[in-house]
């Protein structure tokens, strides 16, 4: 058994955070998680590596259980032995509520079936990311909203108790998001506190089935950010500057805003709020592409 294959998959903005009632809501943005696999019976077991782009810096001691665990399921199901060697290498910030996780492990399915030459249904893969997720602790619900959007672009709505695909929507739309120094793990996250605002996200998650994805984003963003502890000034602020809609991205400290046109004004108040702040619109574009393309 050898091989070599080559996958990548986008990390995302929430609109409806999944935690509370294991529903959600998500939007792929263009920042991308690369993936490189090489298979070879010389490797003892699966060994792995990850890096990040120049301006986050290397990742030292990076956690590899996810990737490793992505490309563990992959050969699994194809009863291939479980030796190779991932290397991720990312434009997303860890800890920022982006999906760098959910990309990680999509970008490491696509690799690994380029590597033995394999396709297989687009939602399938997309649950054998899930399910690493779940192995590893890295998600609470296993993050399928969030997996989706990264794997499928544009705007998805999610049943992540059931791992299914309700809805997805193409958007255009110009984005905001603000990354804070500050970095929080999903795995760290108040569960009980965000199970409080079910009730309230629920509300939010229907506005999201009429694709009201402004008014749902923002509603799960003053719950979220009132549940995990975070100051909501950001939010005001993008409110302020016109902004259509504007949430807590996953479990923060980002916050993503969904803006029609000019977006220098709030560029430069989310400037000098500190931390980065990046333009950029709604990816539309299917990772799952990418790999039929390069095959």
């Amino acid at each position: 058994m050898s091989g070599k294959g080559y996958g990548r998959a986008s990390g995302a903005g929430t609109v409806i955070n999944a935690i509370a009632t294991y529903k959600g809501s998500a939007f792929g943005i263009p920042i991308w998680t690369h993936a490189e696999v090489e298979l070879g019976t010389d490797f003892k077991g699966i060994e792995a590596d990850i890096t990040l782009d120049d301006e986050l810096g290397e990742a030292n001691n990076a956690d590899t259980r996810l990737i490793k665990r992505c490309m563990e399921l992959v050969l699994a199901k194809y009863d291939l032995p479980p030796r190779g060697y991932v290397r991720t290498r990312s434009e997303i910030p860890v800890g920022s509520g982006l999906k760098s996780s959910s990309a990680a492990a999509n970008a490491t399915v696509i690799a690994t079936l380029d590597a033995i030459g394999e396709v297989m249904d687009v939602l399938d893969a997309i649950r054998i990311g899930v399910k690493a997720a779940l192995d590893t602790g890295v998600s609470i619900t296993g993050a399928f909203d969030d997996a989706c959007a990264s794997m499928l672009g544009g705007v998805v709505i999610t049943d992540n108790r059931a791992n299914e695909l309700i809805k997805r929507v193409e958007k255009d739309s110009d984005v905001l998001v603000f990354i804070p120094e500050a970095k929080a793990f999903t795995a760290d996250t108040d569960v009980n506190r965000s199970r409080l605002i079910a009730p309230w996200v629920n509300i939010a998650f229907e506005l999201a089935l009429e694709e009201r994805f402004e008014e749902a984003m923002t509603l799960n963003g003053f719950l979220y950010c009132a549940a995990l502890k975070f100051n909501p000034e950001p939010m005001l602020r993008a409110l302020e500057c016109n902004a259509r809609g504007v949430t807590l991205s996953g479990t923060g400290p980002s916050f993503v805003a969904l803006v029609d046109g000019n977006t220098a004004s709030l560029y430069e108040v989310w400037s000098d709020m500190g931390g980065r702040v990046l333009r950029t619109k709604i990816n539309n574009e299917t990772s799952f592409k990418y790999h039929y393309e390069s095959r």
